[in-house]
């Protein structure tokens, strides 16, 4: 269902009193597989990222309660006259806000930091069983480039 006018999402940057909520959309987006931090140990690894000079977790919040979240990290190069690039990750949306436009609000969101930074691309990588999100990205002007590799370090 498309949002209704007068329906403003907003985005923010998450704080330790969003992570309950974080989780569950992860949970529900089933972006943690295998065992998902508590929430204490979640707060301390939010507090950790603050260290990195510029990887962010934010929320879309819509009717005052977090309905979204991605990350972003942005980082800086050698390469391209040291131009940055970025990450997006973790992009997720609660199962009852989906179809309300906050997936777009929050890559219009990423798409803007990046711009501010200076970014020359932002980069994202999705599973293959996932058509439906390719489908959301390609409409936001994702383009396939090249492929993703993953090797499991464990």
């Amino acid at each position: 269902m498309p949002r209704r006018s007068g329906e403003a999402i907003a985005i923010r940057e998450a704080t330790a009193t969003d992570i309950p909520a974080i989780l569950a959309i992860y949970k529900a987006a089933e972006i943690d597989h295998d065992a998902a931090f508590t929430v204490e140990e979640a707060a301390a690894q939010l507090a950790a990222f603050r260290a990195y000079p510029s990887y962010r977790v934010f929320v879309a919040v819509l009717h005052g309660a977090v309905a979204g979240t991605y990350a972003l990290l942005v980082l800086d190069n050698l390469a391209k006259r040291g131009r940055p690039s970025a990450i997006v990750e973790d992009v997720a949306v609660s199962p009852e806000a989906q179809g309300k436009g906050i997936g777009s609000a929050m890559m219009r969101h990423a798409m803007e930091l990046c711009r501010q930074a200076g970014c020359y691309k932002l980069a994202l990588s999705s599973n293959l069983k996932r058509t439906e999100a390719h489908d959301f990205y390609e409409h936001l002007g994702f383009k396939r480039h090249g492929y993703s590799y993953i090797v499991p370090i464990e």
